[in-house]
């Protein structure tokens, strides 16, 4: 397919489109497959590249994954006949993506070492793998940094450990997860992550046989088992997709009923949802969200870790704001440079300034340092069409989105990256009356 998008805006998106699991926790949950015995079933899986990806990790080391395809979305993972893979194919079939960190506490547990290949992903700030690496160390992993990777090996096996992140990292948090449920003795793991998607996963190494407590004060401990089987598990919807569509319906003058969605993990969302002047219809299937046909309101935002306002939230909402009437400030509090996308949107006429300064009550990271990471959002403003290009997965849909907010017609190159994240999201253009061509 080619990677140009050519996109008529103006026309408010109207219709039913429909999401499933979250990309964020679906790979994860497949990587857990790695540490049973017994065959795991995941279902409500997405059609996007990330599980490809994945996909192909596992296969290369001996997993055999069945697609059993629509209307469930179901994977069934066998993972009995592990084996080593070449660190070559490793390389190759990884990509640009980060995934491959999280094999390794499963590949030390089943093989006694994995190889992790020089990382990519989207250039929205700094993302090292020290956490991952220095998680790994304290579980008595030996690492070493080889000319095309870190290979990591564990002959005499892991041994539980106390750890505590300095930021709480979903990612991290993933990695001592997924380490820690088969190493030997107590892991406690302070300042962890808490998002749903953890909380998920949590459920899926539970279904394995884990025993994992989830304390106060984000605490987190693992009481490491010898073995492991399998799971079945359906994968909690996507919220980050949910409030996308949600952020277009706003921004087009739309309305988009996006089945599939659930409230519990959105209530955050919806209460800016709300604020900002959109009228939402929570049901049994999904949630509506519409425009409600007046001016939109200006509002302050600051991203957070869960239960804050979620940063993967924040780009699309800031095209919405462009429509809003008067002095929108948005503070970043989790990525550091993660309003690059907002160029394009003023290369489409949206006044938007940005500060270093924090712009917000929240402790931020970021405050005494050269980042530029709070936005002032002035509106509303109409944007006009434009050249745009994709520079991550989250900005890349917000442009698409101003795109279809724009008078006239954008050009959107590199948005074959949207595909990592949104299943099938030209099907749902077509759904929601979108008028577009892909060169």
């Amino acid at each position: 397919m080619n990677d140009v998008l050519t996109i008529h805006g103006g026309t408010p998106l109207r219709g039913t489109i429909q999401v499933r699991g979250a990309k964020n926790f679906v790979s994860k949950a497949m990587v857990a497959a790695l540490l049973g015995e017994k065959v795991s079933i995941l279902r409500n899986v997405p059609s996007i590249r990330d599980v490809a990806v994945v996909t192909g990790l596992l296969e290369l080391h001996g997993v055999t994954v069945e697609d059993v395809g629509d209307p469930d979305g179901e994977l069934r993972l066998d993972p009995r006949n592990v084996e080593h893979a070449q660190v070559s194919d490793i390389d190759a079939h990884a990509g640009a993506s980060r995934i491959p960190i999280l094999f390794c506490g499963p590949l030390l547990h089943r093989l006694g070492q994995a190889f992790i290949p020089d990382l990519g992903g989207c250039r929205i700030g700094d993302r090292p793998i020290n956490y991952h690496l220095d998680v790994l160390r304290q579980f008595g992993a030996s690492v070493e940094k080889e000319p095309h990777g870190i290979a990591i090996s564990a002959p005499c096996g892991l041994q539980g450990t106390k750890l505590s992140l300095p930021y709480p990292s979903v990612g991290g948090t993933e990695q001592v997860l997924l380490t820690a449920v088969r190493a030997r003795g107590v892991t406690e793991l302070r300042n962890a992550a808490i998002e749903p998607e953890i909380m998920d996963l949590i459920a899926v190494l539970q279904k394995m046989g884990a025993i994992i407590s989830v304390e106060v004060d984000r605490v987190i401990k693992v009481e490491g088992v010898d073995s492991l089987g399998g799971y079945v598990h359906t994968a909690l919807p996507d919220r980050i997709e949910t409030a996308s569509w949600a952020s277009a319906a706003l921004a087009t003058g739309g309305d988009i009923t996006v089945m599939g969605a659930r409230q519990l993990e959105m209530m955050t969302f919806l209460n800016v949802f709300r604020k900002v002047g959109g009228i939402l219809t929570v049901g049994d299937e999904g949630i509506r969200f519409t425009h409600p046909g007046s001016p939109l309101n200006s509002l302050v935002i600051e991203t957070a870790v869960h239960p804050g306002f979620m940063t993967d939230w924040q780009q699309p909402l800031v095209v919405a704001l462009t429509q809003a009437s008067g002095l929108s400030i948005v503070h970043e509090t989790v990525y550091e440079n993660r309003f690059g996308f907002t160029q394009a949107l003023r290369d489409m006429g949206a006044q938007i300034q940005l500060y270093r300064e924090c712009l917000g009550g929240l402790p931020c990271r970021f405050g005494q340092r050269d980042f530029k990471h709070s936005a002032v959002v002035s509106g509303p403003t109409k944007l006009s069409a434009a050249d745009i290009e994709v520079p991550d997965l989250r900005g890349g849909f917000s442009h698409l989105i101003g795109a279809l907010a724009a008078e006239g017609t954008s050009r959107v190159r590199g948005i074959g990256l949207i595909d990592r994240g949104y299943e099938h999201f030209q099907e749902k253009l077509d759904a929601l009356g979108a008028h577009y061509e892909r060169d």
